[in-house]
């Protein structure tokens, strides 16, 4: 699919506000509503746009401890270390990093209670785990909501 700078101006919009209107989009990008419709709708079917969501401040949810942790894996438990953690509920987000055979997961739980709970019980019991660093956020200034054009 090739882009324009219609396209980008929609998806900084959307990126924006999510909720926003065809309608309001429309005045924006000076197209009439099935027009910008029909595009958001290419996006979609082209996987540009993979979903809408909502971006939940996680302290005010009652999350006020937020960490990183850099989880090294024996390469052949990569794949079963990386799903096993993905299935638990305080992991709000892994990855896989270049390195050898390392992950990257964004940990949010209500206190540091839960943080060495979930260490303790949840991380260090899963096979071919062969080291861990973590790092607690203290301040956050910025957190992605989409990508910027």
């Amino acid at each position: 699919m090739k882009f324009d700078k219609l396209d980008e101006i929609l998806i900084e919009e959307l990126i924006k506000d999510g909720r926003a209107s065809y309608v309001d989009l429309a005045k924006k990008v000076g197209l009439s509503r099935v027009a910008v419709k029909d595009r958001i709708q290419q996006l979609m079917d082209h996987d540009v746009i993979e979903n809408f969501t909502v971006a939940i401040n996680s302290e005010k949810f009652g999350k006020k401890v937020s960490a990183f942790f850099e989880v090294d894996v024996e390469p052949q438990q990569l794949e079963n270390v990386a799903q096993n953690l993905a299935d638990n509920s305080s992991v709000a987000s892994i990855y896989q990093m270049t390195g050898p055979s390392t992950l990257h997961m964004h940990v949010l739980v209500e206190d540091f209670q839960k943080l060495e709970d979930f260490i303790n019980n949840e991380l260090y019991s899963v096979s071919g785990i062969t080291r861990v660093e973590s790092h607690v956020i203290l301040k956050r200034f910025k957190s992605r909501t989409g990508y910027k054009l």
